[in-house]
């Protein structure tokens, strides 16, 4: 028995075999990728210089983060003689900047502040952009917490006299509000008195604000305050993160890392690099 197999013709629409023509010869066209052995070479050496760069920067920042790590540590036992005693006089008052999300570990910030009451600090000014330490110290601002050791200051509504680590230390917690909202506010009061007429004109009719009275108006708003002679910043970010700048003129601004590694001895160190540094103030 023999099979037979009858051949149909299959007509191509129109468009596949154009399309099929055009393809084949740009495949043919095409040479076949290849690398010649120089830009090899040249790819091989830029790629170890890549690696042996990118181990150097990294054993140098291992080595730099540890000779930090042991300077702390003999900082914070007393074994380096010139940071037993350092002035702080000139620091009158001190703000402290921390990200807000290491802001919600309270046993932290409880043992940043004790520390800062230890090296002799009566001045601290917490901050953080969502309010976090805002209303973590609310309690303690009613008095509710640490109890009533000292009367509400002359410096804003979010400064309160508390005592921690059996010492006095004023604590003024600010957030992100009393920053643009803060000089919104102020700059709402100062045209609502020029409406109202309790503005004196300049001799051409023009109103002048002062220096003195915006402070006067963030002050009637609760969002005065002592400007900080020395800033520390705890968070990934190199920056104040939107600490009321008007706060910020002749202030000292020193990054001192995450609130979680931080260091009793790079507190100290900080205060001794505060304290030797010299300030030109124009007249």
């Amino acid at each position: 028995m023999g099979w037979y197999i009858r051949a149909s013709r299959v007509h191509p629409r129109p468009g596949r075999a154009a399309f099929v023509a055009n393809e084949i010869p740009l495949f043919m066209n095409q040479s076949p990728p290849h690398m010649s052995r120089p830009s090899v070479i040249i790819k091989l050496i830029l790629g170890l210089l890549w690696f042996i760069v990118h181990l150097a920067i990294s054993l140098f920042s291992l080595w730099f983060d540890l000779i930090y790590s042991i300077e702390c540590y003999l900082i914070s036992f007393g074994l380096i003689p010139k940071y037993r005693k350092f002035q702080l006089d000139r620091l009158k008052h001190l703000a402290v900047v921390v990200d807000s999300r290491e802001a919600k570990n309270v046993a932290k910030i409880n043992q940043l502040l004790c520390w800062l009451s230890n090296v002799g600090v009566k001045y601290v000014c917490l901050y953080d952009i969502d309010g976090v330490l805002k209303k973590t110290f609310a309690p303690a601002m009613n008095g509710s917490r640490y109890g009533n050791s000292g009367k509400y200051l002359d410096v804003g509504a979010n400064t309160k006299a508390l005592t921690c680590c059996h010492k006095e230390m004023t604590i003024e917690c600010i957030s992100g509000s009393d920053g643009k909202d803060g000089i919104a506010k102020a700059a709402s009061l100062l045209c609502s008195t020029c409406v109202n007429g309790n503005r004196n004109t300049c001799g051409n009719g023009e109103i002048v604000f002062t220096e003195a009275d915006m402070s006067g108006a963030l002050k009637a708003i609760g969002c005065g305050g002592p400007e900080p002679d020395l800033l520390l910043v705890y968070g990934p970010a190199r920056c104040h993160l939107g600490f009321p700048a008007w706060r910020l003129r002749y202030t000292e601004i020193m990054h001192m890392g995450p609130l979680n590694s931080m260091k009793y001895g790079a507190i100290v160190k900080a205060f001794y690099k505060f304290s030797k540094k010299y300030q030109n103030f124009g007249k």
